[in-house]
């Protein structure tokens, strides 16, 4: 699977609900060019890993708590019959390294491709019981989720620290993070972790300074190439 076109989020502009991405040396990378409307990937800067630092009240690429892994992070899992539909984490992962993807069937042509991502720091996907196959190479372990976020959201996070969920890995409110250069710093919230076209609530790539609300009402909330996370509000 190394080598394949990530679907991943427009870089440069605003986009809700379209995703593109160039390919990597470890899979589907980066997310300079527009491609596919199926599918989510990572962004530009998911080969950095400045701001992964874990400091204390601070959301890091750690689990909410230990759990025994539900599969390995390499290999092809068959839905239903190796794993079952559900919601599984990966977390530690460093940059670009991990590749996930959903397909509808097991032929492994492009078209059957349903959604993929190349990882820094955690990833939740969401495996559908229409799903055939889940494959993954070179990430952690996967572990299940449970279908209610619970923990102790922290309200720091690290900028390139992945996908935190809103409730347990980090608490809804207004986020800021500030000395991002060159539209290296992509942040994106979602309603599920399906990472369908559909799933982006709101994303951008960022410059400077960026401030973002993060809602109660949101799922998931995605960082990649961004200096680390405060809550201000």
């Amino acid at each position: 699977m190394k080598g394949r076109l990530a679907l991943g989020a427009v870089v440069g502009v605003v986009v809700i609900g379209v995703v593109s991405a160039n390919a990597g040396a470890n899979g589907p990378g980066g997310e300079r060019s527009s491609g596919t409307t199926k599918g989510s990937g990572t962004t530009k800067g998911s080969g950095t890993t400045k701001g992964s630092g874990t400091t204390k009240g601070s959301a890091s690429a750690r689990a909410v708590e230990e759990k025994k892994a539900a599969f390995d992070g390499d290999g092809d899992f068959e839905v239903g019959t190796d794993i079952g539909p559900g919601t599984y984490r990966t977390s530690g992962n460093a940059a670009g390294i991990c590749y996930w993807e959903r397909a509808e069937d097991a032929s492994g042509d492009t078209d059957s491709l349903l959604a993929n991502d190349n990882v820094s720091g955690a990833s939740y996907v969401t495996v559908k019981a229409t799903d055939k196959v889940f494959k993954s190479s070179g990430c952690k372990d996967w572990e299940a989720v449970d279908a209610k976020p619970h923990g102790s959201p922290a309200t720091r996070m690290a900028g390139d620290g992945g996908m935190f969920r809103v409730g347990a890995d980090i608490a809804p409110g207004t986020y800021r993070s500030t000395g991002n250069t060159d539209d290296l710093c992509y942040w994106e919230r979602a309603k599920d972790a399906e990472h369908g076209p559909d799933s982006i609530l709101a994303n951008a790539n960022v410059t400077g300074t960026a401030v973002v609300t993060i809602s109660s009402q949101d799922a998931y909330f995605k960082t990649t190439g961004c200096k680390d996370w405060k809550k201000t509000a």
